[in-house]
Protein backbone atom coordinates (compact mmCIF):
# COMPACT_ATOMS: atom_id res chain seq x y z
CA UNK A 1 0.00 0.00 0.00
CA UNK A 2 0.91 3.47 -0.61
CA UNK A 3 1.31 5.21 2.39
CA UNK A 4 1.66 9.17 3.12
CA UNK A 5 2.89 10.02 6.72
CA UNK A 6 3.62 13.76 7.74
CA UNK A 7 4.78 14.34 10.87
CA UNK A 8 8.20 12.37 11.17
CA UNK A 9 8.82 13.31 15.35
CA UNK A 10 9.40 11.43 18.45
CA UNK A 11 5.80 9.56 17.60
CA UNK A 12 5.61 9.40 14.09
CA UNK A 13 9.09 8.74 13.36
CA UNK A 14 8.91 4.60 14.61
CA UNK A 15 5.39 4.83 13.81
CA UNK A 16 6.63 5.18 9.89
CA UNK A 17 9.46 3.03 10.33
CA UNK A 18 6.96 0.10 11.13
CA UNK A 19 4.53 0.72 8.47
CA UNK A 20 7.82 0.31 6.28
CA UNK A 21 9.09 -2.86 7.88
CA UNK A 22 5.87 -4.54 7.03
CA UNK A 23 6.27 -3.85 3.30
CA UNK A 24 4.40 -0.82 2.76
CA UNK A 25 5.40 2.00 0.52
CA UNK A 26 5.98 4.72 2.95
CA UNK A 27 6.38 8.86 2.09
CA UNK A 28 7.62 10.57 4.53
CA UNK A 29 7.31 14.62 5.49
CA UNK A 30 8.45 16.74 8.15
CA UNK A 31 9.77 20.36 8.68
CA UNK A 32 12.43 19.32 10.37
CA UNK A 33 15.54 17.32 8.86
CA UNK A 34 14.90 13.46 9.75
CA UNK A 35 15.80 10.80 8.87
CA UNK A 36 13.50 7.64 8.95
CA UNK A 37 14.25 3.82 8.12
CA UNK A 38 12.76 2.63 5.01
CA UNK A 39 10.62 5.97 4.21
CA UNK A 40 11.41 8.25 1.43
CA UNK A 41 11.45 11.97 2.43
CA UNK A 42 9.75 14.71 -0.03
CA UNK A 43 9.86 18.25 0.01
CA UNK A 44 5.99 19.01 1.41
CA UNK A 45 2.77 17.46 2.87
CA UNK A 46 1.12 17.97 -0.50
CA UNK A 47 4.15 16.03 -2.49
CA UNK A 48 3.57 12.96 0.79
CA UNK A 49 -0.29 12.83 0.07
CA UNK A 50 -0.16 13.05 -4.04
CA UNK A 51 -1.52 9.50 -4.92
CA UNK A 52 -1.18 8.06 -1.37
CA UNK A 53 -4.05 5.36 -0.77
CA UNK A 54 -3.76 6.54 3.12
CA UNK A 55 -2.07 9.31 4.49
CA UNK A 56 -1.58 9.06 8.69
CA UNK A 57 -0.66 12.75 10.21
CA UNK A 58 1.46 13.30 13.50
CA UNK A 59 0.90 16.82 14.00
CA UNK A 60 1.50 18.69 17.56
CA UNK A 61 -1.98 21.03 18.06
CA UNK A 62 -5.24 22.00 16.08
CA UNK A 63 -4.09 24.83 14.43
CA UNK A 64 -1.40 22.97 12.13
CA UNK A 65 -4.14 20.29 11.72
CA UNK A 66 -6.19 22.80 9.96
CA UNK A 67 -3.44 24.09 8.09
CA UNK A 68 -1.85 20.61 6.86
CA UNK A 69 -5.42 19.84 6.02
CA UNK A 70 -5.70 22.80 3.63
CA UNK A 71 -2.27 21.64 2.07
CA UNK A 72 -3.27 17.91 1.77
CA UNK A 73 -6.78 17.42 1.30
CA UNK A 74 -6.70 19.29 -2.67
CA UNK A 75 -3.59 16.86 -3.20
CA UNK A 76 -5.58 13.09 -1.99
CA UNK A 77 -7.58 11.14 -4.69
CA UNK A 78 -11.18 10.77 -3.82
CA UNK A 79 -11.90 7.43 -1.49
CA UNK A 80 -8.39 8.16 0.37
CA UNK A 81 -8.20 7.98 3.62
CA UNK A 82 -6.64 10.12 6.16
CA UNK A 83 -5.97 9.11 9.40
CA UNK A 84 -5.12 11.66 12.38
CA UNK A 85 -3.14 10.14 14.98
CA UNK A 86 -2.61 13.88 16.36
CA UNK A 87 -3.97 14.58 19.72
CA UNK A 88 -6.23 17.91 19.34
CA UNK A 89 -9.42 19.85 20.41
CA UNK A 90 -12.27 18.08 18.96
CA UNK A 91 -13.80 21.16 17.15
CA UNK A 92 -10.58 20.98 14.98
CA UNK A 93 -11.14 17.20 14.39
CA UNK A 94 -14.19 17.78 13.52
CA UNK A 95 -13.40 20.17 11.09
CA UNK A 96 -11.07 18.91 9.42
CA UNK A 97 -12.99 16.00 8.88
CA UNK A 98 -16.03 17.88 7.33
CA UNK A 99 -13.50 19.18 5.07
CA UNK A 100 -11.54 15.77 3.73
CA UNK A 101 -15.75 14.41 3.21
CA UNK A 102 -16.73 17.55 1.07
CA UNK A 103 -13.28 16.13 -0.96
CA UNK A 104 -14.46 13.07 -0.93
CA UNK A 105 -12.02 11.85 1.01
CA UNK A 106 -12.37 9.71 4.45
CA UNK A 107 -11.09 10.73 7.39
CA UNK A 108 -10.46 8.70 10.94
CA UNK A 109 -9.15 10.77 13.62
CA UNK A 110 -7.24 8.11 15.87
CA UNK A 111 -5.11 9.50 18.73
CA UNK A 112 -2.51 7.19 20.65
CA UNK A 113 -1.86 6.01 23.86
CA UNK A 114 1.43 3.91 24.61
CA UNK A 115 4.19 6.76 24.35
CA UNK A 116 6.90 6.85 22.31
CA UNK A 117 8.13 3.48 23.84
CA UNK A 118 4.33 1.68 22.20
CA UNK A 119 5.76 3.99 18.61
CA UNK A 120 8.77 1.67 18.53
CA UNK A 121 7.57 -1.33 19.57
CA UNK A 122 4.51 -1.10 18.13
CA UNK A 123 2.11 -1.60 20.89
CA UNK A 124 -0.07 1.41 20.61
CA UNK A 125 -3.69 1.52 21.67
CA UNK A 126 -5.99 3.97 18.83
CA UNK A 127 -8.79 5.79 20.01
CA UNK A 128 -10.72 6.18 16.42
CA UNK A 129 -13.26 7.96 15.39
CA UNK A 130 -14.74 8.28 11.79
CA UNK A 131 -17.48 6.24 9.67
CA UNK A 132 -17.83 2.47 9.75
CA UNK A 133 -15.91 2.59 6.34
CA UNK A 134 -13.16 4.37 7.26
CA UNK A 135 -12.15 2.62 10.31
CA UNK A 136 -12.39 -0.55 8.13
CA UNK A 137 -10.09 0.57 6.08
CA UNK A 138 -7.42 2.62 8.40
CA UNK A 139 -7.90 -1.53 10.82
CA UNK A 140 -5.28 -3.34 9.41
CA UNK A 141 -2.46 -0.18 9.56
CA UNK A 142 -3.38 0.07 13.28
CA UNK A 143 -3.00 -3.61 13.24
CA UNK A 144 0.81 -3.13 12.17
CA UNK A 145 1.28 0.39 14.70
CA UNK A 146 -0.67 -0.49 17.37
CA UNK A 147 -1.79 -3.51 19.18
CA UNK A 148 -5.56 -2.45 19.90
CA UNK A 149 -7.97 -0.30 18.13
CA UNK A 150 -11.24 1.07 19.27
CA UNK A 151 -13.59 2.55 17.38
CA UNK A 152 -15.10 5.18 19.30
CA UNK A 153 -17.80 6.86 16.90
CA UNK A 154 -18.36 9.47 14.55
CA UNK A 155 -15.91 12.30 13.97
CA UNK A 156 -14.20 13.75 16.93
CA UNK A 157 -14.90 10.66 18.86
CA UNK A 158 -11.75 9.18 19.37
CA UNK A 159 -10.59 12.89 20.30
CA UNK A 160 -13.05 12.65 22.85
CA UNK A 161 -11.69 9.77 24.73
CA UNK A 162 -8.37 10.56 24.28
CA UNK A 163 -8.63 13.49 26.12
CA UNK A 164 -10.98 11.87 28.84
CA UNK A 165 -9.23 9.38 28.94
CA UNK A 166 -5.96 11.48 30.04
CA UNK A 167 -7.82 13.98 31.97
CA UNK A 168 -8.21 10.35 33.83
CA UNK A 169 -4.43 10.13 33.65
CA UNK A 170 -3.34 13.41 35.57
CA UNK A 171 -5.56 13.26 37.90
CA UNK A 172 -4.63 9.96 39.00
CA UNK A 173 -1.39 10.79 38.78
CA UNK A 174 -1.30 13.52 40.82
CA UNK A 175 -3.22 11.67 43.58
CA UNK A 176 -0.46 8.65 43.29
CA UNK A 177 2.04 10.90 44.25
CA UNK A 178 0.20 12.73 47.01
CA UNK A 179 -0.47 9.72 48.47
CA UNK A 180 3.35 9.14 48.34
CA UNK A 181 4.72 12.60 49.95
CA UNK A 182 1.96 11.73 52.71
CA UNK A 183 2.85 8.24 53.17
CA UNK A 184 6.51 9.53 53.52
CA UNK A 185 5.86 12.29 56.54
CA UNK A 186 3.89 9.47 58.18
CA UNK A 187 7.16 7.11 58.04
CA UNK A 188 5.13 4.48 55.88
CA UNK A 189 7.91 2.48 53.97
CA UNK A 190 7.20 3.22 50.09
CA UNK A 191 7.11 -0.40 49.20
CA UNK A 192 4.66 -1.78 52.10
CA UNK A 193 2.77 1.24 50.73
CA UNK A 194 3.11 0.16 47.20
CA UNK A 195 2.23 -3.75 48.49
CA UNK A 196 -0.71 -2.56 49.91
CA UNK A 197 -2.51 0.18 47.62
CA UNK A 198 -1.41 -1.94 44.47
CA UNK A 199 -3.36 -4.88 45.84
CA UNK A 200 -6.30 -2.85 47.64
CA UNK A 201 -9.51 -0.21 46.54
CA UNK A 202 -6.35 2.45 45.90
CA UNK A 203 -5.30 0.48 42.58
CA UNK A 204 -5.10 2.79 39.49
CA UNK A 205 -2.38 2.47 36.52
CA UNK A 206 -0.36 5.36 38.17
CA UNK A 207 0.10 3.18 40.75
CA UNK A 208 0.19 -0.65 39.45
CA UNK A 209 2.43 0.24 35.75
CA UNK A 210 3.42 3.31 36.06
CA UNK A 211 4.69 4.02 39.76
CA UNK A 212 6.27 7.17 40.25
CA UNK A 213 8.21 6.30 43.44
CA UNK A 214 11.83 5.04 42.55
CA UNK A 215 12.95 1.49 42.97
CA UNK A 216 9.19 0.58 43.83
CA UNK A 217 6.86 -1.51 41.30
CA UNK A 218 7.81 -2.03 37.56
CA UNK A 219 10.68 -0.09 36.13
CA UNK A 220 9.06 3.83 35.23
CA UNK A 221 10.67 6.80 34.39
CA UNK A 222 11.14 7.77 38.18
CA UNK A 223 13.81 5.19 37.90
CA UNK A 224 15.93 6.81 35.57
CA UNK A 225 15.63 10.30 37.22
CA UNK A 226 12.44 11.28 35.73
CA UNK A 227 13.79 11.41 31.81
CA UNK A 228 10.38 11.74 30.17
CA UNK A 229 8.11 8.69 28.77
CA UNK A 230 5.18 11.07 28.78
CA UNK A 231 6.32 14.81 29.72
CA UNK A 232 4.90 16.85 31.87
CA UNK A 233 4.52 19.32 29.15
CA UNK A 234 2.20 16.72 26.88
CA UNK A 235 0.50 16.54 30.28
CA UNK A 236 -0.64 20.06 30.35
CA UNK A 237 -1.49 20.26 26.83
CA UNK A 238 -4.38 17.22 26.78
CA UNK A 239 -5.72 18.68 30.26
CA UNK A 240 -5.94 21.84 28.62
CA UNK A 241 -7.33 20.35 25.85
CA UNK A 242 -9.80 18.47 28.41
CA UNK A 243 -10.62 21.77 29.94
CA UNK A 244 -11.43 23.50 27.05
CA UNK A 245 -14.14 20.25 25.96
CA UNK A 246 -15.24 21.02 29.22
CA UNK A 247 -16.39 24.34 28.90
CA UNK A 248 -17.66 24.09 25.25
CA UNK A 249 -19.95 21.46 26.56
CA UNK A 250 -20.55 23.00 29.80
CA UNK A 251 -19.29 20.12 31.54
CA UNK A 252 -18.05 20.59 35.60
CA UNK A 253 -15.03 18.92 35.71
CA UNK A 254 -13.71 20.46 39.19
CA UNK A 255 -10.95 17.75 39.79
CA UNK A 256 -9.42 18.06 35.59
CA UNK A 257 -9.46 21.99 36.54
CA UNK A 258 -7.45 21.47 39.71
CA UNK A 259 -4.96 18.73 38.01
CA UNK A 260 -4.85 21.35 34.83
CA UNK A 261 -3.81 24.09 37.51
CA UNK A 262 -0.71 22.10 39.32
CA UNK A 263 0.40 21.10 36.12
CA UNK A 264 0.41 24.79 34.43
CA UNK A 265 2.60 25.40 38.03
CA UNK A 266 4.73 22.69 37.69
CA UNK A 267 5.87 23.31 34.03
CA UNK A 268 5.67 27.08 33.84
CA UNK A 269 6.93 28.43 36.87
CA UNK A 270 8.77 25.08 38.51
CA UNK A 271 11.55 22.63 37.38
CA UNK A 272 8.56 20.13 35.24
CA UNK A 273 9.50 21.45 31.93
CA UNK A 274 11.45 18.10 30.08
CA UNK A 275 10.67 15.83 33.36
CA UNK A 276 8.54 12.87 33.43
CA UNK A 277 4.67 13.85 34.47
CA UNK A 278 5.27 11.31 37.57
CA UNK A 279 7.70 14.11 38.61
CA UNK A 280 4.93 15.45 40.69
CA UNK A 281 6.08 13.37 43.49
CA UNK A 282 9.40 14.92 44.14
CA UNK A 283 7.53 18.16 43.69
CA UNK A 284 5.24 17.32 46.50
CA UNK A 285 8.02 15.72 48.77
CA UNK A 286 9.61 19.03 48.87
CA UNK A 287 6.39 21.00 49.96
CA UNK A 288 4.44 21.50 53.13
CA UNK A 289 0.81 22.41 53.88
CA UNK A 290 0.12 25.82 52.85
Amino acid sequence: MKIGFIGLGNMGNPMATNLAKAGHDVTGFDMADVAVEGVTLVGSGAEAAADAEVVITMLPNGKILRAVADEIIPAMQPGAVWIDCSTVDVDSARAVADQAQNAGVLAVDAPVSGGIGGAAAGTLTFMAGGSEEAFAKAAPLFDIMGQKAVHCGKSGAGQAAKICNNMILGVTMIATCEAFALADKLGLDRQKMFDVVSTSSGYSWTMNAYCPAPGVGPQSPADNDYKPGFAAELMLKDLRLSQQAAESSNADTPLGQTATALYEQFVEAEDGLGKDFSAMLPRFEKRGRS
